[in-house]
């Protein structure tokens, strides 16, 4: 009687422990889909040429390092930063941005490193870039943001 007793609290344990992770796993899973969304959401704005779009998933306050280390401050600047942009040099190019991993420091701060696949034309020209970038997202009040964006260049072979 005893053996079964402790056979069933194992049980019992192991399945509230399996429910635990799960809700745990969904949680994360909810917060991954997020943080997605929002660097879906750059892309998103990247294809509208709408610096405003394009910045809507960063952070009020958040810091923006261009791959020329120019640093600019705030999601203001930098959507009026991409329109100047998105109405010069990028106007007729395309972005398409690839999460490789989302590492959560704390429930609410994560590190996403990413690559970013961008094709512009110079002159009729197309070119291509890619930059390897790293976001730091927070979640303030249930919801996702970029509070830091680093993007750095990646040589590709050729010289392209």
């Amino acid at each position: 009687m005893k053996g079964k007793i402790i056979a069933v609290t194992i049980m019992i344990f192991c399945a509230a422990a399996g429910l635990f992770a799960q809700k745990k796993d969904s949680k994360m899973s909810a917060d991954e889909a997020a943080i997605r969304a929002n660097v879906e959401q750059m892309a998103k704005g990247w294809s509208m040429k709408s610096g405003a779009e394009f910045a809507k998933p960063f952070a009020e306050d958040s810091d923006y390092v261009v791959v020329n280390g120019t640093h600019i401050k705030g999601r203001a600047a930098n959507a009026e930063s991409h329109q100047r942009i998105f109405d010069t040099i990028y106007k007729d190019s395309n972005i398409v941005p690839i999460v490789k991993q989302i590492r959560f420091l704390r429930p609410d701060v994560a590190v996403v490193h990413g690559e970013s696949n961008l094709t512009f034309k110079i002159n009729g020209e197309e070119k291509k870039g890619k930059g390897l970038v790293t976001l730091v997202m927070t979640k303030e009040k249930g919801k996702w943001s970029i509070a830091a964006f680093q993007n750095t260049p990646i040589q590709l072979q050729g010289g392209n």
